[in-house]
């Protein structure tokens, strides 16, 4: 699979030189990757999901090492995995269920055997389990009734045989057709993400209140955006220094006429006393509820939670990481150039590289923490939830067994 090998070097080398900009771009583009990955597998006749498995791990470590810091490329990862296993899942339970209808055929024990072989233990417990577990709403809204599955009839020993490897082959066929299906799925709703938080605006942004951002956010500028065609409102722009991505909001809420002011960062505590909302967008959301912001988002939030003011949280789905901020594989931070910060034609004095070493240091870093206890509400693309519901819909979204991904990357795919 040069082809492949080559695509995968390609994307890795974009997200070590940073460009891909955005969670929502490295996530489709990390999604369409794996699709081909998936597509072009060879996939055996015992163990097709575990064959799956295996190659979606082996690019996906190489993609979370080229740029550890964009998690969006690590959940998109966790949680194609977590759809091959639910795929798995699925077609052992119609196995099962067909093995059951056959019960009172000729050659029940031939082929109960050859229909075995081509389940995995994990997947068959887990059919068992999923019988018994208790669906969360979430699943219970997206659940589409899976087919009833064929009887089985009685045939001689060489057309059981000759039945048997076309069964496996069509098992085969349907668990990738299933979860290339389901990537699709995916990529639709990593496009269509703004405009389904959007959709909620109206819910949340009522007439004549204040609204305080900070920065650049496309999620929060097109639920604003959509909030002005019935309310009327007014929004507070920190600026978002130093890279000043505040300034290019304000213009595009100004050209949509929205009443728009730009403050400074250091005055958002001058100010907060007369906002009703604090909305801002996020660079990934943690499994305690934690947010992963751009640098200034916490002061905001200390200065929200101080006056009692809401602090909302706008992430889509492939924002959420099901990792713990204490967790060895999360890179909270990265440091930008200091030349945002500094001239250094204006600094070099300062800036010695001599004998005397350097006597100014600069640190620029790209990122806050936001602690849980901070955020008020994370509206997604699935609804409004309280930070202490984010472990469910993490639940919803990824395995257990996914979280930590095998940590040395090997050669080929």
């Amino acid at each position: 699979m040069p082809d492949l090998q080559a695509a995968v070097n390609d994307f890795v080398v974009k997200l070590k030189r940073r460009q891909v900009e955005g969670s929502q771009a490295t996530a489709r583009e990390t999604a369409v990757l794996l699709r081909s990955v998936i597509s072009q597998q060879r996939v055996p006749h015992s163990n097709q999901a575990a064959s799956l498995i295996e190659a979606v791990k082996s690019v996906g470590v190489q993609l979370i090492a080229a740029n550890p810091v964009e998690l969006s490329v690590g959940n998109i990862v966790r949680h194609i995995l977590h759809i091959i296993r639910e795929e798995d899942v699925s077609l052992a339970t119609t196995d099962v269920g067909g093995l059951s209808v056959s019960a009172g055929s000729d050659d029940e024990d031939d082929t109960h055997h050859d229909n075995s072989s081509a389940l995995s233990a994990a997947a068959l417990a887990a059919a068992s389990r999923s019988a018994l577990r208790a669906p969360s709403l979430h699943n219970l809204l997206e659940s589409i009734p899976s087919p009833a599955a064929a009887p089985l009839t009685g045939s001689s020993g060489g057309e059981s045989e000759g039945k048997s490897k076309s069964d496996k082959n069509s098992r085969s066929w349907k668990l990738k057709h299933g979860v290339i299906e389901a990537i699709n799925e995916l990529i639709e709703d990593i496009d269509n993400c703004h405009s389904q938080i959007a959709e909620q605006a109206l819910e949340h942004i009522h007439q004549n209140e204040v609204i305080l951002t900070l920065g650049h956010s496309r999620t929060v500028m097109q639920f604003l955006c959509e909030a002005k065609k019935k309310r009327s409102f007014q929004v507070f722009i920190a600026e978002g220094a130093p890279r000043y991505q505040g300034h290019a909001l304000a213009k595009e809420l100004v050209a949509r006429d929205l009443q728009t002011t730009v403050i400074t960062d250091s005055a958002v505590f001058a100010m907060i006393s007369r906002v009703n909302m604090v909305m801002v967008g996020a660079h990934a959301v943690m499994a305690n509820g934690g947010v992963i912001a751009p640098v200034g988002h916490h002061m905001v939030a200390l200065a929200a939670h101080r006056h009692a003011v809401p602090f909302v949280v706008l992430a889509a789905s492939h924002k959420l990481c099901p990792l713990y901020p204490h967790n060895p594989e999360v890179l909270l931070n990265d440091l930008k150039s200091p030349s945002e910060l500094l001239d250094f034609g204006d600094f070099s004095d300062c800036i010695d590289g001599g004998t005397g070493g350097t006597r100014l240091r600069v640190v620029n870093p790209a990122f806050d923490y936001i602690p849980p206890q901070l955020v008020s509400l994370f509206i997604t693309d699935t609804g409004g939830h309280n930070p202490s519901y984010m472990y469910r819909l993490i639940a919803d979204y990824y395995t257990p067994d996914d979280y930590v991904l095998q940590q040395h990357v090997e050669p080929g795919i």
